[in-house]
């Protein structure tokens, strides 16, 4: 594919992202003492030195080095020289959210080198004839070139991972559509899907042409068209747009004895502007695919769309043991649904379980140790298998990026922390729209990037509209679903994706979350349940918020969501289960608070109820006269606590038959 001056897609994109990480990064330094400080690292690795020559050739022609080591020398300088985006992690999490950050970015340049690597260098320009007469030009192009003949591809095909899973409902509703977009979260494979349906028809003869574009930006697009309109129609390659506006127009439908077959696939759009004008046009001839992350109204209303999904339980299975694995099956079962049965994960876990000798239950053992970061139950970046550009932790960074810079700028990732500490299988909206959550979105707003200049806007309050717009930015961007006509369980968020969010967090940020996503908790509960499916929903967001972050819910005292939860219980009349609740925490506040903490004291005072209501009315008594001695002791004779506990020890006295003053 050739972009504007001769350079091909793949050395034009990496041309222009060196351009503009020096335009960001050299503010008051210069590229030579860039390359110096590269050079530094390099020679301690004992690697060649760089030269501005070389440095160059990378900047205007995307030259690849035969060797990422030495870009990423210059690229990690220019990085550290560029001003980071204030409010991401905050301080205190800066360590860790730049390591996520920083294994991105490298994923993301190393892409960069290897499609410039893969592209095709630049045609030598031939030196101008001194003693003879230049040669005519064509009117509309700058030298004649030979026909191509069909069929024709155009672009390369990714490789066909190695345990490929196909799934012929998404087959076939590829084979019924002339343009379909494909969707879905990042890692659940929609480029080999996509690749397989194109290798597919193209091996059995179905087509003409096969044009294979990585559609990232839309300059990618104008110069694959404009590769396609050089090859088929002699166009001017020095004229990209024109070349491509050419190319489009010979798609066309025409009358002819012989209409050409074609396939066009724009693998991974990230913006549906980037297509506008660029559409290829309808046709019985002629078939569109697009995956992207995104689904947004503007993408879907050219074509159907195909969502894809997760593996299901068998495909996970399948997969894993054509991975080499024999644990048996329910283990493997296991092991998919830790992993949330996510493509791309199973792909890079059964390949650190092959490197690293383990078994399946040690691995699960090692990856529900939440002191673990999962970046570390990974491949490192050199050995991810099938060419994968990055690690499932740091899959969906770009996304967020994109999201982040959606209306409402800067709200998409702080509210994307808010859910990852609550339960993946649905958040109510009005939890995530509650006053903590929008006080937790003002607070941790991130810079705008319309006005990186000036910050994040922390003095404005959000409102529950806008909070509303960030749970849309990140179900556009495929970051979490968000349905509304389920109120109850109105966001899902992958599992994965919430580990991925969490763990460059320090411990401390973390507790704080875990505090604000309580206090959304606590606000949407309403005081009188009458809607018995939100309750059941708030008490599996608080069970998955104690999984996530058990310790934070206990500093400096137990939070008022553990006690609500536990009432809920038995006022939707499990009793025996809100009995056992309430043992647990008064047993765990007595461990961790002391028995004298009012906490520990409020515990064995709802415990001690719950007994009664059980039918044991003498046992009831009995524990309130303990802790009626308690309270006198600890709090005082004329507390509220005490008189509560006096009073209900009356009460279960005369439930009892033996009514008298406590």
């Amino acid at each position: 594919m050739t972009a504007s001056g001769g350079l091909s897609a793949g050395r034009r994109a990496l041309s222009d992202a060196l351009k503009g990480l020096l335009k960001q990064a050299l503010r008051g330094r210069s590229r030579t003492q860039a390359i110096a400080k590269a050079n530094i690292h390099l020679a301690e690795q004992n690697l060649p030195v760089l030269t501005d020559k070389r440095v160059s050739d990378w900047v205007n022609l995307g030259t690849p080095t035969d060797d990422f080591t030495r870009l990423w020398a210059l690229v990690q300088v220019l990085l550290d020289w560029t001003p980071p985006a204030p409010g991401a992690a905050g301080a205190a999490g800066a360590d860790r959210a730049g390591a996520a950050q920083r294994a991105a970015r490298k994923a993301y340049w190393k892409t960069l080198w290897t499609q410039a690597k893969d592209s095709p260098a630049p045609a030598p320009v031939p030196a101008p004839a001194v003693t003879a007469p230049a040669e005519p030009r064509y009117p509309h192009h700058a030298a004649a070139r030979v026909p191509v003949s069909f069929p024709h591809q155009i672009g390369v095909l990714p490789l066909r991972a190695a345990r490929f899973q196909d799934r012929l409902v998404l087959r076939q509703a590829l084979e019924d559509s002339t343009v379909a977009v494909l969707g879905g979260m990042g890692g659940v494979g929609k480029t080999q899907l996509a690749a397989d349906h194109a290798r597919h028809i193209w091996q059995h003869g179905r087509l003409d042409l096969l044009l294979w574009v990585t559609a990232a930006t839309r300059q990618a697009v104008i110069d694959a068209y404009a590769q396609a309109g050089t090859d088929l129609l002699n166009a001017d390659p020095a004229h990209p747009e024109q070349a491509a506006a050419a190319f489009l127009a010979w798609l066309e439908p025409k009358p002819g004895p012989a209409p050409r077959r074609w396939l066009i696939v724009l693998d991974d759009v990230a913006e549906a502007a980037d297509l506008h004008g660029l559409w290829p046009p309808a046709s019985t001839h002629g078939r569109t695919l697009v995956t992207t992350r995104r689904r947004d109204a503007a993408l879907n209303a050219h074509g159907l769309p195909v969502q894809v999904d997760l593996f299901t339980t068998a495909e996970a299975t399948t997969y894993l043991t054509a991975a080499g694995r024999h644990e048996p099956d329910d283990q493997l079962a296991a092991l998919a649904e830790d992993l949330g049965h996510l493509p791309l994960a199973l792909s890079q876990a059964a390949a650190y379980l092959t490197d690293t000798a383990l078994d399946c239950t040690t691995y699960r053992t090692r990856l529900a140790d939440r002191a673990r970061r999962l970046h570390d139950l990974l491949p490192e970046p050199g050995s991810l298998p099938d060419q994968q550009p990055a690690t499932v932790a740091a899959a969906w960074s770009l996304s967020l990026e994109h999201a982040n810079q959606l209306r409402p700028a800067g709200l998409a990732r702080p509210m994307l922390h808010l859910t990852a500490m609550l339960d993946p299988n649905g958040i109510p909206d009005t939890v995530l729209t509650s006053t903590p959550a929008l006080n937790h979105l003002t607070e941790h707003r991130t810079t705008s990037a319309a006005a990186p200049e000036h910050g994040p806007d922390r003095t404005t309050p959000v409102t529950t509209e806008q909070a509303y717009q960030a749970l849309r930015a990140l179900h556009r961007l495929n970051l979490i679903d968000h349905t509304p006509a389920t109120p109850h369980q109105a966001v899902r968020v992958h599992q994965l994706i919430q580990r991925a969010v969490l763990d460059p967090l320090t411990p401390h940020d973390t507790a704080t979350l875990a505090r604000t996503a309580a206090d959304t908790l606590t606000a949407a509960w309403p005081e009188i349940e009458r809607d018995t499916a939100m309750a059941q929903a708030l008490r599996a967001n608080t069970d998955a918020l104690t999984h996530h972050a058990p310790d934070a819910l206990w500093q400096p005292d137990a939070h008022a969501v553990l006690f609500r939860t536990g009432r809920s219980i038995g006022e939707n009349g499990q009793v025996t289960a809100a009995i056992n609740h309430f043992q647990h925490l008064a047993h765990t506040a007595d461990q961790r608070l002391g028995p004298d903490h009012p906490d520990t004291l409020t515990a064995r005072g709802n415990l001690a109820s719950l007994r009664g209501v059980a039918g044991d009315a003498a046992g009831a008594a009995a524990a309130f006269q303990e802790l009626l001695a308690d309270c006198v002791r600890v709090l005082g004779a004329d507390h509220p606590d005490t008189l509560t506990a006096r009073n209900n020890l009356a009460h279960w006295r005369r439930q009892g038959g033996h009514p008298g003053d406590p």
